[in-house]
C-alpha cells in the first residue's frame, strides 16, 4: 500500500454547500485551507462568497492557480457540468506529490478522463462517492474511494475524522455505485412529487399515504419522508437534476436506455422551475411542508389562468 500521506494543507475547488461545510471544519482542525469558486469572478456574488469564506477561516483566492499551488490535498467539489473543465484546468497546476481528490457527482467515464487529465501533471487522482446528504453528518458524511492511492488516501482523511471507505484501485467503480444507487433514490424522490401532488389536487393523500404506510410500514410515509423527499427536490432539484444526467450518460455507456434517469431529472428540473415562475421560494430556515409547496404552486397555477 502506498505510505499514507500527510495533509497539512488543502485547496477547495468550489465553496458551495459541500466546500462550506468540509472548509468549516477541516479548518476547526488545524489545516490550512484556500478555496477559489468561479462566483468569485463575479461582482455580484464575489463578496458574498468572500464573507462565506471568511467566516469558515478558509482563505479565498483569485484563480485557480493560487488555490491549488503547494496544497498537498485538492478537493473538487463542483457542479456536475463544471467538474471536466476543473480536473482539466487544475492539471495545469499540479505537480508530482499533490493529490486530487474528484467528489463530483459524475459518471464513471467522466472520472476516467478526469483521472488521466489530472494524472498527465503527475499529481495522484482518486475518485470519491458521496453517498448521502452532506449537511446532516458534515465530515462524517459517507464517502466511496477509488483509485491506485484510494486506500491511503482513506487513511489520511479518517484522521480527520471524514468517513472514506477505498472500495476499488481502479477509476470508475465507485462513481458507478454511485449513479446506480441515484436511481433508486433520486427516483424515488421524483415519484413522491408527482404522486402526492397529484393527491393533493384530488383531496387522496391521506388516503395515498396510508395505503403507502400499509405497503411499506418502516419507511415512514405517514411520518416525516414525504416531506423529506420532496424538500431534497425543491432545494436541490437544479443539481440533482444535472446528476440525474450523468446517471443517464452512465447508463448509455454501458448500453441501457435510460428511461427512468431522463424522467427523473425531467420531473426535478420541472419542479424547481415552476417554482421559479410561480415566485414560490423554497422556505430556507423554516420547517418544509410538501403541501403548502403544492398549494401555493396551484394557486398559482389558478391566477394564472384567470388572468385575462
Amino acid at each position: 500500500m502506498t505510505d499514507v500521506p500527510r495533509i497539512q494543507r488543502i485547496a477547495l475547488i468550489g465553496f458551495g454547500e459541500v466546500g462550506t461545510i468540509f472548509g468549516r471544519d477541516l479548518a476547526q482542525q488545524g489545516v490550512a485551507l484556500t478555496t477559489y469558486d468561479i462566483l468569485l469572478d463575479a461582482p455580484v456574488s464575489r463578496q458574498m462568497l468572500l464573507d462565506r469564506a471568511r467566516g469558515a477561516a478558509v482563505r479565498a483566492v483569485d484563480t485557480l492557480a493560487d488555490a491549488v499551488r503547494g496544497a498537498d490535498l485538492v478537493i473538487s467539489a463542483v457542479t456536475a457540468s463544471s467538474a471536466r473543465d476543473v480536473a482539466r484546468d487544475a492539471a495545469a497546476w499540479l505537480s508530482p506529490g499533490q493529490r486530487f481528490l474528484d467528489v463530483n457527482s459524475v459518471s464513471p467515464e467522466t472520472k476516467r478522463g478526469n483521472a488521466r487529465a489530472v494524472e498527465a501533471s503527475g499529481a495522484a487522482y482518486v475518485e470519491a462517492a458521496v453517498m448521502a446528504p452532506v449537511p446532516p453528518q458534515r465530515l462524517a458524511v459517507p464517502m466511496l474511494l477509488g483509485g491506485r492511492e484510494a486506500r491511503a488516501l482513506a487513511e489520511a482523511l479518517k484522521a480527520f475524522g471524514m468517513n472514506a471507505t477505498a472500495v476499488a484501485e481502479d477509476i470508475g467503480t465507485a462513481s458507478a455505485i454511485k449513479m446506480c444507487r441515484s436511481i433508486m433514490i433520486k427516483g424515488l424522490e421524483a415519484l413522491t412529487v408527482e404522486c402526492m401532488f397529484a393527491a393533493r389536487r384530488f383531496g387522496a393523500e391521506q388516503a395515498v399515504l396510508a395505503s403507502l404506510d400499509k405497503t411499506f410500514p418502516h419507511m415512514g410515509w405517514n411520518g416525516e419522508l414525504p416531506d423529506y423527499l420532496v424538500s431534497r427536490v425543491a432545494e436541490h432539484g437544479r443539481r440533482r437534476a444535472a446528476e440525474m444526467r450523468e446517471v443517464a450518460q452512465t447508463l448509455t455507456e454501458v448500453g441501457l436506455p435510460p428511461t427512468m434517469a431522463g424522467a427523473t431529472a425531467q420531473r426535478h428540473d420541472a419542479l424547481v422551475q415552476q417554482m421559479a415562475d410561480a415566485g414560490v421560494p423554497y422556505p430556507a430556515g423554516s420547517k418544509f411542508s410538501w403541501r403548502a409547496l403544492a398549494d401555493a404552486l396551484a394557486a398559482a397555477e389558478t391566477r394564472g389562468k384567470a388572468r385575462p
